[in-house]
């Protein structure tokens, strides 16, 4: 196998990555709600945070309770326990990526982990 996956997204709502990318420390989805749509269910995680990055779009997310306006470039990390809801706007469309991993697993940041050749 090679040291590397390659992969397109392409134009679906929803598409996890990790069977595609072979991937073994985190869960990457890629996900499209239209104009006026939201994610169908509010959920949590039993021990995985989520890093939310907004690609295009706005909406927002509901957490605990709380609404949270989201435009392209935003960045949010949301921790397991929070229970969360997303929502596009209602005349505008919303494409986020969403990293899922497990809290507290990170062994160190690129410059400690990094081995320059």
């Amino acid at each position: 196998m090679k040291n590397y996956a390659k992969t397109n997204a392409g134009a679906e709502n929803r598409v996890e990555l990790h069977d595609q990318l072979f991937l073994t420390g985190a869960e990457i989805s890629v996900n499209r709600l239209p104009a006026g749509a939201n994610v169908p269910f509010v959920h949590f995680h039993k021990s995985n945070e989520e890093i939310y990055g907004i690609l295009s779009g706005s909406g927002y997310v509901e957490i605990d309770g709380e609404k949270i306006e989201l435009v392209t470039g935003d960045w949010l990390k949301i921790a397991p326990a929070a229970r969360r809801q997303f929502f596009a706007s209602k005349d505008l469309s919303i494409t986020y990526v969403c990293i899922q991993v497990k809290e507290y697993s990170l062994g160190g940041f690129t410059a400690d982990d990094a081995i320059v050749c």
